[in-house]
């Protein structure tokens, strides 16, 4: 199972390790055509995991668009929900992925509400290739579970907010250009079938064929 605390940045993952080929990865680079991937999602679906374990196998850079939004502003997100509300933080959200997505190309993994703003969604299916991590309640509840950092959760029952998220996001997600259905695999065979995924929504000419339901 995707854990976010096991998602460290000195994983040793390669193509022949993850039993993936050279022309998986071709397949995908070419689709990209120098576009950014952005991984979209509720908290705890692994978008910064399997976002930097893709990236490095594209290799490319990873960012996460949550941790510019700290940079910047110099304090955490639950501080900025806090002294500042969430319209604040979804105005500097975007303004900060309109900067990355504007910039070298890269794997970038969203914050789950990024996709849900209008002017931020049409930024990310204008200039970049997006994938949705759908997770379902239960596997969503076991992975952020007893975790403080997400503001979010902090107001309430986190069972009942984050059925109430999905009921509210997962149509808005539902325009993502790729949509992969996660589950208990292992981080690892998470990351082989997103790549495969990937490498199968592109055409022989390199276009790019929505998928998923």
């Amino acid at each position: 199972m995707i854990e976010p605390q096991d998602c460290k940045p000195n994983m040793d993952s390669n193509i022949a390790e993850s039993g993936l080929h050279e022309d998986v990865i071709a397949k995908i680079r070419d689709g990209l055509k120098g576009r950014t991937l952005v991984f979209i999602g509720l908290m705890g679906a692994g978008k910064s995991c399997i976002g930097r374990m893709v990236a490095k196998e594209l290799k490319l850079d990873f960012v996460d668009a949550d941790r510019e939004i700290e940079e910047a502003a110099g304090c955490s997100i639950a501080d900025i929900f806090k002294l500042y509300g969430e319209e604040a933080f979804r105005d500097g959200e975007e303004r900060v992925i309109a900067r990355l997505l504007d910039g070298e190309q890269i794997v970038l993994a969203t914050g789950g509400g990024a996709f849900i703003r209008e002017r931020t969604r049409q930024l990310i299916l204008e200039k970049s290739v997006s994938v949705w991590l759908r997770a379902d309640l239960d596997l969503l509840m076991h992975r952020t579970s007893g975790r403080t950092h997400r503001p979010l959760l902090n107001n309430g029952d986190p069972r009942q907010i984050l059925a109430d998220l999905i009921e509210t996001r997962y149509p808005v997600y539902a325009g993502a250009d790729i949509i992969f259905d996660c589950d208990e695999s292992s981080k690892e065979a998470t990351r082989d079938a997103v790549l495969e995924l990937l490498a199968n929504s592109f055409d022989d000419d390199g276009q790019l064929i929505k998928t998923g339901t």
